[in-house]
């Protein structure tokens, strides 16, 4: 492992305690402006999950991550489709508008709290999608978390799933649980099925962008195939080596259809999103 040095750092607690009071007077304001719909959680819950924090930003997310799965992986109305890492939703409230009744949604979450939302408000109103707690450990999300990721199998059974898709989970799960999670996307997965999946992926171009002072992330302490910007936690964020992260598609039989569409996080000009996506295909045979 290489650190230039170690940061100065607030501690997330404090950060909370600062941000408690804007959140509630902005969700004074989003009720009074009615810019907050049902579908749209308060902004207290919104924000320990997404920087998007705002009510529109946040609806804007989740229609935008819906075009890219109709028009990167073909979702279909009928499909059956899989989310790791629900959060409170965000996503999930764009695809009612999507699914029809033949269609099917799962989502598994790793902080209870965004879950309970989810299956209040969403699940309520739209029966076809259900939300679980995954009570797996994540130092920076779940610090109590009973279960190791790179020991978790999903709870689902194999060839379930149409498309799988993930949203900014591996930017906080380090080597051994990326592997086991990728181990079971595949399994999970139907022949022919699809995943999407955001990362932040290390390569030259990436490491020039740093380099010169354009990356939004500090990626400053190297772990050869990974690279953090807290060594304290790691979790908080997590950039790949891109050669890695390729090798455990071709290692998992998935087949990228596609180059990974790169994201704006490390300075480049805006193409697809803030992060690097890359789509893949389970082969039929």
């Amino acid at each position: 492992m290489r650190c230039r040095t170690i940061r100065t750092r607030v501690p997330p607690l404090l950060k909370s305690w600062a941000r408690a009071p804007l959140d509630l007077a902005m969700e004074i304001v989003e009720t009074i402006s009615g810019t907050r719909d049902e579908l749209t959680p308060p902004r207290r819950l919104r924000t320990k999950f997404v920087h998007t924090i705002t009510a529109r930003e946040y609806r804007e997310a989740g229609q935008a991550y819906l075009r890219f799965f109709i028009e990167l992986c073909a979702l279909k109305p009928d499909d059956i489709v899989l989310e790791i890492g629900s959060g409170c939703g965000r996503i999930a409230a764009a695809l009612t508008g999507h699914l029809s009744d033949r269609g099917r949604y799962e989502g598994l979450e790793i902080v209870g709290a965004g879950v309970a939302w989810c299956q209040t408000v969403i699940s309520s109103q739209f029966p076809a999608f259900h939300f679980q707690t995954a009570d797996v450990y994540n130092r920076h999300y779940n610090p109590k978390g009973r279960y190791p990721a790179q020991a978790y199998r999903f709870p689902f059974a194999d060839a379930s799933f149409d498309f799988v898709f993930l949203s900014s989970v591996f930017t906080h799960m380090l080597p051994d649980e990326v592997q086991q999670y990728f181990s079971e996307i595949a399994r999970v997965l139907k022949p022919g099925g699809r995943c999407l999946i955001t990362y932040f992926l290390w390569n030259d171009e990436a490491a020039e962008f740093y380099r010169v002072g354009k990356s939004r992330f500090d990626f400053y302490c190297d772990h050869d195939i990974y690279r953090t910007e807290n060594p304290a936690v790691p979790e908080t964020a997590i950039c790949f080596s891109e050669r890695f992260i390729v090798d455990l598609y071709a290692q998992t039989g998935l087949i990228l259809k596609h180059p990974p569409w790169y994201g704006t996080w490390c300075g480049r000009p805006h193409i697809l999103s803030g992060q690097d996506v890359i789509v893949a295909w389970k082969p039929c045979g």
